[in-house]
C-alpha cells in the first residue's frame, strides 16, 4: 500500500503516518466496528467516486445493525469523502475506506460507552485480483470454513468481526495454491466469496444467489442493474458448488474485486477456462460506467471538482 498525504479522522485532516489509535482501542479488542469499501475512477472529466451515496448509506445502516451511534452525521462523511481526495490529489484510481469504530475509553463487552470515531482513508490501488486475473480470470477453491450463519452474525453489516471468516477462508485458498476461496453457506449453498458476490451462467441465463447469506452488494446490484438494461435473462437462487463445476461461465463482483472471471472452482476447468463471453461483455459495460463512458449510468458518479 502506498501512503497518501492526509487521513481525515473525525472531521480533521491527520498527516498519513499521525492517524494512530490506543492500543486499548474498544473495536481492536471485540471487533465491533463497521467500514465500507469505496472506489474513485480517473474519469475524462476527472476523478469520481462511483456510488458514493450508496455505500455511505450501507456504512450508517450497518452501524445501526451493530448498535452503534455514529459521532458524525452521513451528510459530512459523504463530503469528507470528496475532500480527502481534492487533499491527496491522486493521479491514478483509489480506493477509499471510512471506518466507525470504537476507541479506548471502556473495557468490558458491553460496548455502548465506548467513544465513537470515523475516520476515511484513501490510497491509490490497482485491481484487487490482479490485472491478468480481470482478463483470465482466477483459479477459487471452496473453503472448509463456511460464511458466517444468520443465526449467529448479523451479515446485512460490513462489520469488522464479520472478516474474520472471510480472512481464514483466504489465507486457507492462498496456501493452497488457490487465488480466492468461494465460502458455502450452512445449508451449502454457495454464499460468497471472501469479498465478493458470485454469478454464473448457464444456457445464456445469468444467475445469482440471493443476499440471505451474503452482504447486499453495490456492485452485484450494479451487474444486475447493467444486465438487466442488455435483455440478459437473470435468476436469483440457490447454487449448489457442483452446479458451478457445470456452468458456462462464472464470474466474482465487488468493489475491490469489480468484475473478475473465475476460470476454475476445486480444479474443475469452468466452461473454456477463460473469460466467458456474458462475462466480458458485463465486465467492459460496468468499467464503461464507472470511468463515465455511459451517459445513462453518469448519475451514480460524483465527480471532484
Amino acid at each position: 500500500m502506498e501512503k497518501a498525504k492526509y487521513i481525515w479522522m473525525d472531521g480533521k485532516l491527520v498527516d498519513w503516518d499521525e492517524a494512530k489509535v490506543h492500543v486499548l482501542t474498544h473495536t481492536l479488542h471485540y471487533g465491533n466496528g463497521v467500514f465500507e469499501g469505496t472506489r474513485a475512477y480517473q474519469t475524462d472529466d476527472g476523478l469520481a467516486i462511483f456510488r458514493l451515496n450508496e455505500h455511505c448509506k450501507r456504512l450508517y445502516n450497518s452501524a445501526k445493525i451493530t448498535a452503534i451511534k455514529p459521532n458524525i452525521d452521513i451528510d459530512e462523511v459523504e463530503k469528507a469523502h470528496i475532500e480527502i481526495l481534492k487533499v491527496n490529489d491522486f493521479k491514478s484510481n483509489v480506493y477509499l475506506r471510512p471506518l466507525i469504530f470504537l476507541g479506548y475509553g471502556v473495557m468490558g463487552v458491553h460496548h455502548v460507552k465506548a467513544p465513537v470515531h470515523t475516520m476515511i482513508a484513501a490510497w491509490e490501488w490497482g485491481a484487487y485480483l490482479g490485472d491478468d486475473g480481470l482478463e483470465n480470470g482466477i483459479r477459487v477453491m471452496t473453503s472448509s470454513i463456511v460464511r458466517n450463519s444468520i443465526r449467529s452474525n448479523f451479515g446485512k453489516a460490513k462489520a469488522v468481526a464479520n472478516y474474520l471468516n472471510s480472512q481464514m477462508a483466504k489465507y486457507e485458498a492462498i496456501e493452497a495454491g488457490f487465488e480466492e476461496a468461494l465460502m458455502l453457506d450452512d445449508s451449502g449453498f454457495a454464499a460468497e466469496g471472501t469479498g465478493e458476490c458470485l454469478f454464473i451462467v448457464r444456457d445464456g441465463i445469468l444467475i445469482s444467489p440471493p443476499n440471505d447469506n451474503s452482504l447486499e452488494s453495490i456492485t452485484q446490484a450494479t451487474v444486475l442493474e447493467l444486465a438487466k438494461d442488455m435483455g440478459i435473462q437473470i435468476q436469483r437462487r440457490n447454487i449448489t458448488r457442483d452446479e458451478i463445476f457445470i456452468c458456462d461461465e462464472a464470474f466474482f463482483t465487488g468493489t475491490a474485486a469489480e468484475v473478475t472471471p473465475i476460470n476454475s472452482l476445486d480444479n474443475r476447468i469452468i466452461g473454456n477456462g477463460k473469460r466467458g463471453e456474458m462475462t466480458e461483455k458485463l465486465q467492459s459495460a460496468y468499467f464503461d460506467v464507472v470511468f463515465g463512458r455511459d451517459d445513462r449510468y453518469k448519475h451514480y458518479l460524483t465527480y471532484i471538482g
